[in-house]
């Protein structure tokens, strides 16, 4: 346990509260009252000069049995007291609060090692509030919560891990990265875990933190699971929102340019969505999800490219090349290329490239959207299940706990 008494003037204190001056307080008699024997016993002049003796002695060699001396001699009654006694008692109590906040610090990692996460959950709570600025108290609930596979702690551990983040990215360190590597790792992993934990029903939350729990030098960079989480999160976020009012406004209409739009910002979602499946593939070899995530690639990736011709070689090469950043809204459609000649009646392919004639039935229309995620509101990063219609949908999703 850290010293406690740094703050504390204890060479000023023991001047004033000197053994001597307990000759000046009157403790047989209180109010004109005679104590009871066993009081007297406990909380005589005897007592008490012992007791205080016991907390000074013990100051530098056993804090713990000086608190307990402490918590004796203030539970002693203090009527009448001089002021040289109250002088004590209060010296004695800020030592027993000292105390008692760094017991709590100190318990909180221990707590969460034993995987008692409610007792620390219900210890940190005590921690911040000893300490809003404590940062190894918010890495730690953060920590904690990720991995505990209890729901009930999600939101909290969302706010402590966002907390976490600002604090360090502000330029605050910590003395030690625990249970974090590094600051990287710190980074990393913090951000996973808001981007994880936010997936199931804040899609659209959960891609950035991804991105960025992905752009750290940490293991959260080269696991599967960060992938698939990412995919999913751009299936049940922006795709499952953008095809739904694809569907409501353009299904069964001539294309136009309006709708030539809404397509193009609807496939580069279901691009982002296939680099992130083919880089949970690439990482997943020995994850059982990966014949599952292999499956909604290879849809997604023929729904692209209308075959399975070079999926193989882009997994292969997916690695090599930066992860793509959230997509920034299309607002113009791209120039059209110059029309191939012997194009007869002025048709022309579409600016999607699916061969969808001008003037004709969108045939290039994306699959139906995804029903949004089963998994419940808080769900946690481990062993989550979620059920889903649709193309290439997971039946599996298991997050990566921060701590692995």
């Amino acid at each position: 346990m850290k010293k406690i008494f740094g703050l504390i003037t204890i060479g000023a204190a023991l001047i004033v509260l000197s053994v001597s001056v307990f000759a000046n307080t009157t403790s047989a008699v209180v109010n004109g009252t005679p104590q009871d024997p066993a009081a007297d016993a406990a909380c005589g002049t005897d007592a008490k000069i012992a007791l205080y003796a016991a907390v000074t002695s013990n100051l530098k060699t056993d804090q713990a049995k000086a608190y307990e001396a402490a918590k004796k001699y203030v539970a002693c009654p203090s009527e009448g007291a001089d002021e040289n006694e109250m002088k004590r008692v209060t010296y004695l109590k800020t030592f027993i609060a000292k105390f008692e906040k760094q017991v709590r610090k100190d318990q909180l990692p221990i707590l969460v090692n034993k995987k008692d996460y409610a007792k620390a959950f219900e210890t940190g709570k005590q921690v911040i509030a000893d300490e809003p600025g404590y940062l190894p108290g918010y890495m730690w609930l953060s920590f904690g919560g990720a991995v505990s596979g209890n729901a009930s702690l999600t939101p909290d551990t969302i706010t402590y891990a966002k907390k976490a983040l600002e604090m360090i990215e502000a330029g605050t360190a910590p003395e030690k990265w625990e249970p974090f590597e590094n600051k990287e790792d710190a980074l990393a992993k913090l951000n996973y875990a808001i981007g994880s934990l936010s997936a199931p029903t804040s899609p659209d939350v959960a891609i950035p933190y991804l991105i960025k729990a992905a752009s750290y030098n940490s293991k959260i960079k080269s696991t599967a699971l960060t992938y698939a989480f990412l995919a999913e999160s751009y299936e049940h976020g922006p795709y499952a929102k953008q095809s739904a009012e694809y569907q409501a406004k353009y299904k069964d209409q001539n294309e136009t340019p309006e709708s030539k739009l809404a397509l193009e910002n609807i496939n580069q979602i279901v691009d982002r969505a296939i680099d992130a499946y083919a880089r949970a593939v690439a990482l997943g070899s020995a994850d059982p999800n990966k014949a599952t995530w292999m499956s909604a690639l290879t849809e997604w990736y023929k729904y692209r490219n209308k075959s399975a011709d070079g999926l193989d070689k882009m997994i292969a090469e997916i690695l090599q090349k930066p992860l793509p950043p959230v997509p920034t809204p299309i607002t113009s459609l791209p120039t059209p290329a110059a029309t191939p000649a012997g194009t007869t009646n002025g048709a022309a392919t579409s600016a999607t490239g699916n061969g969808t004639a001008a003037g004709q039935p969108v045939g290039g229309t994306p699959p139906k959207p995804m029903t949004p995620a089963t998994t419940k509101p808080a769900a946690t990063p481990a062993n989550t299940t979620t059920s889903k219609t649709g193309p290439g949908r997971p039946k599996t999703r298991r997050a990566h706990s921060p701590g692995n």
